[in-house]
């Protein structure tokens, strides 16, 4: 997989699309969609690399600001951590899963814990309010939402949940954002790692694909 990563790395650092030259070296080498999942979820340009590192502001900025939550995507890592699955490291230093969220979600036995570590990371750099974006379309979000929310209030957190049809784009416009979306990452004016401070602190099992 690190020699897959070496060769897409160079790939779209020449112009490539990120899917395309994942589909041609994985076929090449004979990588499993996971394994190709995995490359294309934890590589991105120089220059990717570079304005996301710009953007980039450290947890201890975030006393007294507000902060913008990709709810779907914190959670499931967080999911997919306590569950001891494996996680992969980017080379932005995000935090990423495998986990694929096509319009279906369902609470598992970790989602009540998962929840309770997002927002005890928060409580910990001390935030303003934290808004929770949870995707409308996707199942069960009402549930998460009601977990979320009760769940603060248990722990006398400030955290507005919102269920809202594009999560995305409403995330692309907003300061301080949490989430490891490579899309949301490009496009937000700066976002927190928090993730990744949160694996680290509970030990989550985490590979790297790239060298």
């Amino acid at each position: 997989m690190q020699t897959a990563s070496a060769h897409v790395f160079y790939l779209i650092n020449e112009g490539y699309d990120l899917k395309q030259a994942a589909a041609f070296v994985g076929n090449h080498l004979q990588l499993s969609e996971r394994q190709r999942m995995a490359v294309m979820r934890s590589l991105a340009s120089r220059e990717q690399l570079a304005a996301r590192e710009k953007k980039r502001i450290g947890p201890g900025s975030l006393a007294g600001r507000e902060v913008w939550i990709d709810g779907f995507n914190t959670v499931i890592t967080l999911e997919v951590m306590l569950n001891e699955s494996i996680l992969f490291r980017g080379m932005d230093g995000c935090i990423r899963d495998l986990a694929s969220l096509r319009g279906t979600y369902r609470t598992i036995s970790e989602t009540a814990q998962a929840v309770r570590l997002l927002i005890e990371q928060l409580q910990g750099t001390n935030v303003g309010r934290s808004h929770i974006l949870l995707d409308r379309p996707v199942s069960n979000s009402g549930r998460l939402k009601t977990l979320i929310a009760e769940t603060a209030e248990e722990r006398s957190c400030d955290i507005d949940v919102q269920i809202i049809d594009d999560v995305d784009r409403i995330l692309w416009e907003k300061a301080n954002v949490i989430t490891s979306d490579a899309i949301i990452l490009d496009h937000c004016s700066c976002w927190v790692n928090l993730l990744a401070e949160c694996v680290k602190k509970h030990g989550g099992r985490v590979l790297q694909v790239w060298c």
